[in-house]
């Protein structure tokens, strides 16, 4: 698979060539805050995944890991770095 960093998220994809929708997956550590901040976070990844879906291939699989910048994040500045990793991930060969 393929990585790509931000301030705020890194994302991991990648293609397995199956067919079905893609997954994603969220990693959101301790260091990210307490269990509300993380809860919060988590549910804003959630919403920007929802809306990216579309943009995603098929059979695809994302890991989202949330760094403790994310905490103070508001959604667009995540849906921002989110959305950036995707599109240049989508366009790097597998």
């Amino acid at each position: 698979g393929s990585r790509c960093g931000g301030a705020r998220v890194v994302t991991s994809m990648l293609s397995t060539g199956e067919s079905r929708a893609a997954r994603f997956g969220f990693i959101i550590s301790k260091q990210v805050g307490t269990a509300v901040v993380r809860n919060s976070v988590r549910r804003r990844l959630k919403a920007v995944c929802a809306e990216a879906l579309a943009g995603v291939p098929e059979g695809t699989d994302v890991v989202i890991r949330a760094l403790p910048a994310s905490a103070t994040a508001s959604y667009a500045e995540l849906s921002a770095d989110v959305n950036r990793c995707l599109g240049r991930l989508s366009r790097t060969p597998a």
